[in-house]
């Protein structure tokens, strides 16, 4: 008995190359895919850290903000010395509370209001920085520095000490004596006022303990 040829199978046979190519176009597709998810997920991570950098206050702005907020710069003021005033008559003098001296030198005394007021808007906007490094080696430190606007020529004594990346920030500016002295450790960063000469080459005294 003969088929008829209408009622035979629908079913499409490809040769056995034709397969294999369609196996290997379809190989290839999801490997561009898997390549696409992969580099946007690298870009997405890039722009993350490039708008978290935007984010923070640039070194113009910080400038800014100390002409507008800081007192204008002026000499710091002694302290109040003199003879004691007298008592008045039938009042008894009782003896004052012992108090620790007041420190002579350092940021405290060497420091104008103006300095001080400006080295809040820095070490908060340093310190915020540097806590992001998990390494603070001192490439990676200087790298952050230069993003947050102070260049090479204020940076000195850059070195590391263990896990620890030291360095002090030159910010002299108007007759100031500002420095910066850092310690860039992840969590244990620390940044604080240091006290330079008003001019000539860069060295700092002390920081406030």
């Amino acid at each position: 008995m003969r088929r008829n040829p209408a009622l035979t199978s629908t079913v499409t046979r490809f040769p056995r190359r034709t397969r294999h190519t369609l196996v290997m176009t379809a190989l290839a597709a999801l490997a561009l895919a898997a390549c696409g998810t992969e580099k946007t997920s690298a870009g997405g991570l890039r722009s993350e850290r490039a708008d978290t950098a935007e984010a923070r206050p640039g070194l113009t702005e910080i400038a800014d903000r100390v002409e507008e907020s800081c007192p204008p710069s002026a000499p710091p003021e002694p302290p109040p010395s003199g003879p004691a005033l007298p008592l008045p008559a039938g009042a008894v003098e009782t003896p004052p509370d012992v108090e620790p001296a007041a420190p002579t030198a350092g940021p405290e005394v060497e420091l104008n209001a103006r300095d001080w007021c400006a080295s809040n808007l820095h070490e908060e906007r340093i310190a915020q920085a540097l806590r992001d490094l998990v390494d603070p080696s001192p490439a990676e430190v200087r790298t952050i520095l230069n993003d947050l606007g102070y260049g090479d020529e204020r940076i000195h004594g850059l070195k590391q000490s263990g896990a620890t990346t030291r360095f002090f920030l030159d910010l002299r500016d108007k007759g100031g004596r500002l420095c910066l002295e850092g310690s860039a450790a992840g969590e244990g960063t620390v940044v604080d006022k240091c006290v330079a000469p008003v001019s000539g080459p860069f060295t700092s005294g002390k920081r406030n303990q």
